[in-house]
C-alpha cells in the first residue's frame, strides 16, 4: 500500500536508522511499559519501538491513508487511534503511566506540548514524553534566563518538566528534508511543583510580560496589580529589570499572587 505524505500535515518521516536506534534508546522502553506514539508516519521508529517489547503500544495518527497503511503493516501488534492528537483527551490515559514518544509536526508542536502540561495528573499519566521539536523551538523550551531564547515557552515547559536535551538531528536524516535541524529533548513530569488554581493564568501573566519583552517589568506589573509597588517589595524586584532578567521561579511567584488577587 503506498501513501502520499501531506504537507499540510508537517510529515517530514525520519530514515536515519542510526538516529531512530538512538531515539528509541533513550526511550528506555521495557516490557512491562505503556507507550504512546503520536505522528508515526510510515513507522519507522514504531517498528524499533516493537523491537523493544513493550507491554502495549498506541499510535495516534491523523492521517486516515498512513492509519490504514500501519495497521495493515503491523496489525494486531499496535492499536490505532485516528484522530487529530490536539483533540484527543488524554485524560482518558490517566494511571497508566506510559512513554511518550513523538515527532512532532512543527505548525503544531507547541500547542500539543501545552496541552500536555496543562494535564491535572500528567505524571500519573506519563512517564517521560521522548519529542523531535524543530530545534528553533527546542531551543525555547531550554532557554536559560537572561538568554534571546527565555521567555514564555521555558517558563511554562519548566513549570511541570524536569527537561534534557539530548541531540540536535540534520535535516537529511527526513524524507523529505526540513528546511531546519530538529531536536531530541527528554521531558519527566515534575512531582514537585508550584500548584495554581488554573494553568491559564501563567499562560496569561507571562503572555502580558513577554507582549513587550524589552519594556521594564514595571509596566507589565501595574496591568497585573493596583498594589503592584507593594508586589514588587514582597519579591524584591528591581522594577528596572525586563522579562527575560526574571527566573522561573519569580514567574511562578507571581502567577500565585495574581492568582489571589483575582
Amino acid at each position: 500500500m503506498k501513501f502520499t505524505q501531506k504537507k499540510s500535515l508537517g510529515q517530514n518521516f525520519l530514515i536515519d536508522q542510526n538516529i531512530l536506534n538512538k531515539i528509541t534508546d533513550t526511550g528506555k522502553v521495557g516490557h512491562e511499559d505503556l507507550v504512546i506514539e503520536v505522528g508515526p508516519g510510515s513507522g519507522a521508529l514504531t517498528n524499533k519501538i516493537l523491537e523493544k517489547k513493550p507491554k502495549n503500544l498506541i499510535v495516534i495518527e491523523k492521517d486516515k491513508q498512513l492509519s490504514n497503511f500501519l495497521l495493515k503493516k503491523f496489525k494486531e501488534k499496535i492499536k490505532i487511534i485516528n484522530e487529530d492528537m490536539m483533540k484527543i483527551s488524554y485524560q482518558n490515559f490517566n494511571g497508566e503511566n506510559y512513554i511518550v514518544f513523538g515527532n512532532l509536526p512543527y505548525n503544531i508542536s507547541t500547542q500539543i506540548l501545552t496541552k500536555w502540561i496543562k494535564i491535572k495528573n500528567i505524571d500519573i499519566f506519563c512517564k517521560k514524553f521522548v519529542l523531535m521539536f524543530q530545534k528553533e523551538v527546542a531551543d525555547r523550551i531550554i532557554a536559560k534566563t537572561n538568554t534571546k531564547n527565555y521567555g514564555r515557552l521555558s517558563i511554562l515547559s519548566n513549570w511541570r518538566m524536569k527537561i534534557d536535551k539530548i541531540f540536535d538531528i540534520d535535516p537529511e536524516s527526513f524524507n523529505p528534508a526540513p528546511r531546519v535541524k530538529s531536536t531530541l529533548l527528554v521531558l519527566v513530569p515534575k512531582n514537585k511543583f508550584f500548584k495554581f488554581k488554573d494553568p491559564k493564568n501563567l499562560e496569561y501573566v507571562t503572555n502580558i510580560f513577554f507582549s513587550q519583552r524589552r519594556k521594564m517589568i514595571k509596566k507589565p506589573l501595574k496591568k497585573l496589580f493596583k498594589n503592584y509597588d507593594e508586589i514588587s517589595k514582597t519579591l524584591n524586584l528591581d522594577l528596572d529589570l525586563r522579562p527575560q532578567n526574571l527566573d522561573h521561579i519569580t514567574y511562578y511567584r507571581i502567577c500565585e499572587l495574581y492568582e489571589a488577587s483575582i
